[in-house]
């Protein structure tokens, strides 16, 4: 065994062919699971499917895709909960709720198997990232609603950390309670770390001197954003990881310790595709496409064939951490509905987060999008550092200018005037166009 931390070291390093026969028993239980799943039972009917004739993962992709829209759809149609559950409502123990940031909230529920699920999940994303029982994890989350917060410091109980909860506690506050309590490892997102840089800078405290080593970040791609990462890194002087999950799906990416940019697919608990978003038929190998995931072992509440909406590429190269596990390059790219179309240049809002972070006199910024002619036309408001040397204005518009050959119109506004998010970053406001 190598000086890499695994979760189930047998599991993550099976053979693939071991692992597709892993992955096809998994599959028979879950479907057996489902019988009281109304939901997926009309799904099957709808294709001519039985469930009993799907033995393996080739034979599930007859099933049509579920989106979003469809799950949306069914809980509007049969509230609360749709007809989604597996099990009668009183073996569930556990509500949850997506935030809602592109249209109505899903409410979501989770038995104690299904609860357990993901809390294993949770293990392989602390020990990818080199967390042990000797760490103290500090969760910088509102724990409102989200299955996310709670089932990262549960998940860190359960690989043996002492876990702190920051819910509830101003961003000063955190970052005391961070110092005082010789916090190890952090976890929030990355525009939330940059931001809590911010408040230790106003407040003279020095985060690169803690006891932080590990931070570990999800709800939005930045942790896999080089700029963004280097940001991170350089202001907490830790390593930093990205992970990835859905509320309807689990935590079904994490990066390793061999800190190449890719996140390992969990394929011990999920099945992927990469699809074409436009068509739908499977992604080539190197091509951009969009993740599709189903559940293994969430049986209570599950999902199959999901689009996720989140472009990927799947990476090709062996990763050096000795895991067999499937990897996409790069973290998540951005999602297939945020693609912005500037002056006839295909742009990610990842991309532009890319080129703003590494401008170091931008200390937050705001994007206005207006449609014209067809296309999108930004109008960036942006708060400088005081002292910055020359037109902090003049040298964001000079660099979209030369990375991109776009030109774009830039405000600076007064320092604190932009919103800071704690949760997923919402920079990106669409106003009429002309």
């Amino acid at each position: 065994m190598n000086h890499f931390h695994y979760y189930d070291h047998k599991l993550e390093t099976l053979d693939r062919d071991r692992l597709r026969e892993l992955q096809n028993e998994k599959l028979r239980l879950l479907l057996r699971e489902m019988g009281g799943n109304e939901f997926y039972a009309e799904k099957f009917r709808a294709a001519g499917i039985r469930r009993e004739d799907v033995h393996c993962v080739e034979d599930l992709q007859t099933l049509p895709f579920t989106t979003k829209s469809d799950l949306v759809a069914e809980q509007a149609a049969h509230p609360p909960f749709g007809r989604l559950l597996s099990y009668p409502l009183s073996r569930y123990r556990y509500l949850h709720q997506t935030s809602g940031t592109t249209g109505r909230p899903l409410k979501w529920l989770d038995t104690q198997e299904s609860w357990d699920t993901w809390l294993r999940c949770w293990g392989y994303v602390y020990r990818g990232a080199g967390a042990t029982e000797d760490d103290i994890v500090y969760c910088a989350y509102s724990f409102g609603p989200y299955v996310s917060h709670w089932a990262a410091i549960e998940g860190a109980r359960g690989i043996g950390a002492l876990a702190i909860a920051g819910g509830g506690l101003s961003s000063e506050l955190r970052l005391r309670s961070i110092l005082e309590n010789n916090c190890t490892v952090l976890l929030c997102t990355p525009t939330y770390a940059l931001h809590l840089l911010e408040v230790a800078r106003r407040n003279s405290l020095d985060l690169r001197s803690s006891a932080v080593r590990i931070t570990i970040h999800a709800g939005e791609p930045g942790a896999s954003v080089p700029n963004v990462k280097r940001a991170i890194e350089e202001g907490w002087g830790a390593a930093c990881f990205d992970h990835a999950g859905a509320t309807e799906v689990g935590a079904w990416g994490f990066a390793c310790e061999a800190r190449n940019g890719a996140i390992h697919l969990n394929e011990t608990e999920f099945l992927f595709e990469v699809i074409e978003p436009a068509t739908g038929r499977p992604a080539r190998e190197g091509e951009r496409g969009e993740l599709v995931v189903s559940t293994l072992r969430r049986a209570g509440m599950p999902v199959l064939r999901y689009r996720t909406g989140d472009l990927v590429e799947l990476g090709t190269a062996h990763c050096t951490c000795g895991r067999t596990l499937a990897h996409i390059q790069g973290g998540v790219i951005g999602r297939a509905d945020d693609m912005l179309i500037v002056r006839g240049v295909n742009l990610y809002p990842s991309a532009i987060d890319n080129l703003i972070r590494s401008l170091p006199y931008v200390l937050e910024y705001e994007v206005e999008i207006r449609r014209l002619a067809g296309m999108d036309d930004l109008h960036f408001k942006i708060e400088a550092a005081r002292g910055s040397a020359g037109d902090p204005a003049q040298g964001v518009a000079d660099a979209f200018r030369a990375q991109f050959n776009i030109r774009i119109h830039v405000e600076r506004v007064a320092e604190g005037s932009l919103p800071r998010y704690e949760s997923k970053a919402r920079r990106y406001k669409r106003v009429p166009g002309a």
